[in-house]
């Protein structure tokens, strides 16, 4: 749909007050503009446009206290309860090392910024909420009944934007980082000996950077000592297994701006019809998994023996959720999450050697 054909402000207002239970992700796509855009629409009705200057925004929200922080992509929404402590800034890559709140971000990809307020019978719903130059969602900070609305209001006001227009525009969405043409791909032979050398699971990366490969595309190629294709009820196995033996886990789940990530055990885990939620205290999740293609078991080396993570894909090839086993940097996996992954339902496929 091009800017023509898409509503406008107003438009865009009236069908957001005509639904208000809708999820904005959701209202966004029917109306055929970008979250960001709905929210943009709202300017001077609710919305603040703010500056998405990473480095001040998570500095200040030390002060903030309690929140709710969310991460999403189009299948899987992260939702933890915490502080945004332990803050690492820089211009190419930020971190949140909290025990509750972690996160790895990218702050160049951030390109709009807005405070939300949005009333909810006698309360008000107060968020900030950032996209991508797509305007697709990155990360939102939800307040809580705790939070500090004082340093709150501080820092919206520190970033408040000029640029009050209830209009942004958008980039067009590209094909992505799996987007790898086969004239660019490298051999297996390459591939088996640069993975054969990784001494940390981060060097994944930049190793398939430097072959010109997507995660699928490597894990087809690898073999099956190093990744093997699981059936897609593996991930729901994973689930029910960890709850059951209070097994402690990190799920990964992020897009181009930013992952968000849980460690330890989950509690509550239910599954209505296609999609499964984890409702513990502080750590909820949806994870849509009928939009999963495949769910791939990875062996990585590292420096204190291979790990292993459960990584589930959708139709596009771009990673939707990713889980691992608890451990520090110098502790080996655990015995009970190798068991496990080790175990879950394999669909036999081609081996490279």
């Amino acid at each position: 749909m091009d800017q023509r054909e898409k509503p406008s402000p107003d438009e865009i207002r009236r069908a957001w007050e005509d639904n208000p239970k809708i999820r904005e992700h959701d209202l966004a796509a029917q109306l055929g503009v970008s979250e960001a855009e709905l929210v943009a629409a709202h300017c001077g009705h609710g919305s603040v446009r703010i500056e998405p200057r990473v480095s001040d925004l998570l500095t200040g929200l030390e002060a903030v206290g309690e929140v709710m922080a969310l991460t999403r992509n189009d299948s899987a929404v992260h939702e933890k309860i915490g502080v945004y402590d332990k803050v690492v800034t820089g211009n190419q890559h930020a971190m949140v090392l909290g025990d509750d709140i972690d996160l790895r971000i990218f702050p160049k990809v951030w390109a709009y910024g807005f405070a939300v307020e949005k009333r909810d019978g006698d309360h008000i719903r107060r968020s900030l909420q950032f996209f991508d130059a797509t305007g697709e969602a990155v990360h939102k900070v939800h307040l809580r009944p705790a939070s500090n609305l004082y340093a709150y209001q501080k820092l919206v006001a520190e970033l408040e934007s000029s640029d009050q227009e209830p209009i942004i525009s958008v980039k067009a969405s590209g094909a992505g980082d799996n987007a790898v043409s086969p004239d660019q791909a490298a051999t297996v032979e390459d591939l088996r000996e640069h993975w054969s050398r990784l001494s940390d699971v981060h060097q994944f990366y930049d190793m398939l950077k430097t072959l010109k490969l997507s995660r699928c595309q490597a894990m087809r190629m690898a073999g099956e000592d190093y990744a093997w294709l699981l059936d897609n009820d593996a991930v729901g196995t994973l689930f029910q297994h960890a709850a059951e033996d209070e097994m402690p886990i990190m799920c990964f789940v992020g897009n181009r701006g930013c992952v968000q990530i849980h460690s330890g055990p989950i509690k509550s885990v239910k599954q209505i019809g296609p999609r499964i939620n984890v409702l513990d205290e502080t750590f909820h999740l949806h994870l849509r998994t009928h939009h999963i293609r495949e769910v791939w078991a990875v062996r990585k080396p590292t420096r204190d023996g291979h790990v292993t993570s459960l990584e589930a894909y959708g139709a596009d090839g771009k990673m939707i959720i990713q889980f691992f086993g608890t451990r520090k940097e110098g502790e080996r996996e655990r015995g009970d999450w190798r068991f496990l992954a080790e175990n879950l339902p394999r669909i036999p496929g081609p081996t490279a050697a």
